[in-house]
């Protein structure tokens, strides 16, 4: 479930229990006779512990998936599993005399957790405070006041959610197309429940080739097992994955106008620059880790510092600023605009580090640091046997990008990278696309899908996603076969 910068709006869905039923699959797999068959270090994974941390996880994860219905934040439940794990862990390995090395594998992992929080929360910062600065309300306002038709506003959102989201993210680009399309076509079911799907696809298959697009990108890419430039390679399978379904659902557009709407927004002052600032944050990030080899982390952090010293421009300059408007506004006899002037608060950086999305923050969190918990046990261990050594590594791959479309595919990913299977480079690449682009299969199985059924409630919802769904697994399909014959060499090249 790719994950994004904004709140997700509360919704109740309509399906649970497929991603229930392959928690029980992945239990049993656990407690099969070839798992068993397998031991860790202190024989863990046939253990007492082991099966209770197994079921700890199942069982958070449950209660995850039932987030809506219990009214209970994700990251709740995942915490107290990571922690629950990891005193299990503790205790064991301080009664075999051996602490030292679960400090050890707690530290690492940690340490993973820690890079991609703070290039997050850099990366987050910054689309708040866009957002702040009305960045996105006015690429809204734009779309609305053209009056574009049914058939081209179909394809502009989908088209702009797939530019959008390989820089920003599939959940913030997926939540502004979804809000253009609403109010231009309010009232039209249909064809709102179209456009819904056509943005999920778009945004999520926009962020499988760039490693700002998605967490799992990102993962791969902190990793170090895919370089920045590699990622374009999926460009063009992300393509397939978005115009195959687009293609045969513009086919059922009826190609009319909507009704004139009208909407005056304006940038506010600064938002140019908080952009510009944003593309030179990423490219401190590559460089930092393309030429220094240094975590990209180091580069957003930097960035994050770019943000600040323009935020204390932006503070000290606002009196001389709000005066010559003031000034000119007058000279106008723009009654309006000088009343708004009144309303004009200073830029805090600090405010829109504040507004990241904590919960989803956490519940990366727990986890990253239950499933490392669980490797460290053994258990990833044995399902990556059981996947890569049992099954070809291409079908393990796809079928993984398909369960992401059930189970959210952080732990999906995180899984694969911590149980580093010996694969070539090709296929590396084909789990960071299936994985990424795997969700759009089901509503529930992108965070962009979950997000904008609540957004567009009563109008996008799981029963009219799932219609079109075959023509999406088409398109799931087509990605990994333009896939497998544009990169076939990289095939041949072990990652």
């Amino acid at each position: 479930m790719p994950i994004g910068f904004c709140h997700c709006p509360r919704l109740r869905s309509p399906f649970r229990r497929p991603g229930l039923l392959l928690l029980a699959v992945l239990a049993l797999l656990f407690f099969s006779p070839a798992a068993l068959a397998v031991t860790g270090s202190l024989e863990m994974t046939n253990s007492t512990v082991g099966f209770i941390a197994v079921g700890i996880f199942v069982f958070a994860y449950a209660l995850v998936m039932g987030e809506e219905k219990l009214h209970m934040r994700k990251s709740k439940p995942v915490l107290v599993a990571a922690g629950l794990i990891w005193f299990m862990i503790g205790w064991v390995y301080v009664q075999a005399g051996m602490p030292d090395e679960a400090q050890h594998a707690f530290r690492e992992t940690l340490l993973e957790f820690t890079e991609l929080m703070l290039f997050l929360l850099v990366a987050m910062t910054y689309i708040n405070a866009m957002d702040e600065r009305r960045v996105f309300d006015t690429l809204r306002s734009w779309m609305i006041r053209k009056g574009f038709s049914y058939k081209q506003l179909f394809w502009l959102t989908g088209i702009l959610a797939f530019v959008i989201s390989p820089i920003a993210d599939n959940l913030t680009t997926a939540m502004l197309m979804c809000a253009v399309v609403t109010k231009v076509a309010e009232g039209d079911k249909r064809f709102i429940n179209l456009c819904c799907i056509n943005i999920v696809v778009a945004a999520n298959a926009g962020g499988a080739f760039s490693p700002f697009g998605d967490i799992t990108t990102l993962m791969v890419w902190q990793a170090g097992i895919v370089q920045f430039y590699e990622f374009f390679s999926l460009l063009l399978p992300s393509v397939v994955n978005f115009l195959i379904p687009a293609v045969l659902m513009s086919l059922f557009i009826n190609n009319r106008k909507p009704e004139g709407v009208y909407e005056d927004v304006w940038l506010k002052r600064g938002a140019r620059r908080i952009v510009a600032l944003f593309l030179l944050t990423v490219a401190t990030a590559v460089a930092a880790h393309t030429l220094l080899h240094l975590p990209p982390v180091l580069g957003m952090m930097t960035g994050l510092g770019y943000l600040q010293f323009f935020g204390y421009y932006l503070r000290r300059s606002l009196p001389r600023s709000l005066e010559r408007k003031r000034i000119r506004y007058t000279a106008r006899g723009d009654d309006r605009k000088l009343r708004q002037l009144g309303s004009v608060v200073p830029f805090d950086v600090f405010n829109r580090v504040a507004r990241a999305e904590w919960d989803t923050l956490l519940f990366f969190y727990g986890v990253v640091m239950a499933v490392g918990g669980l490797g460290f046990l053994g258990y990833l261990g044995l399902l990556s046997e059981a996947l890569y050594t049992g099954w070809d590594a291409t079908w393990a791959n796809i079928t993984l990008g398909l369960v992401s479309a059930v189970v959210d595919n952080i732990p999906v990913m995180f899984a694969v990278l911590t149980m580093q299977p010996e694969m070539s480079h090709g296929h590396w690449l084909l789990i960071t696309l299936t994985a990424g682009v795997g969700g759009s299969v089901l509503s529930i199985g992108s965070a962009a899908g979950v997000a904008l059924m609540g957004q567009a409630r009563g109008n996008y919802t799981f029963m009219g996603h799932l219609r079109w769904a075959p023509v999406i697994v088409l398109g799931y399909a087509a990605s990994v076969a333009t896939h497998m014959w544009l990169n076939a060499g990289s095939f041949s090249i072990m990652g």
